[in-house]
């Protein structure tokens, strides 16, 4: 009896590759490699994330904790250290929540 599918199509992976799709196939409770693979081919998807945003954002936070350390180093010498205490914690706060985006980013 001829086969539905006549096309054969080879995947060349590595062990490490293998390993992960037996794994993601275990966790699917799927036991049909080819199934798999084929069902992962025409209904799966892939995306990619362009980050450029993101890293400018990182750039200019850095660049703003750059600035608001040579005012507070001035502010130290001068002893008018008042407003720079605020404007510490509010660079922490930012960038505690910049962590917390980049880590939420990086899970998807």
């Amino acid at each position: 009896m001829p086969t539905k599918r006549p096309i054969t199509i080879k995947l060349r992976v590595s062990e490490d590759e293998r390993d992960l799709i037996a794994k993601k196939m275990e966790t699917a409770n799927i036991r049909n490699r080819e199934a798999y693979l084929r069902k992962m081919a025409l209904d799966g998807y892939v995306i990619r994330m362009d980050f450029a945003d993101v890293k400018r954002m990182t750039w200019l936070l850095s660049n703003a904790t750059n600035n608001l350390n040579q005012i507070a180093k001035h502010a130290n010498e001068t002893g008018q250290v008042g407003d720079v205490k605020v404007l510490r914690e509010d660079y922490e706060k930012l960038w505690a929540f910049a962590r917390e985006v980049m880590k939420k980013l990086s899970k998807i």
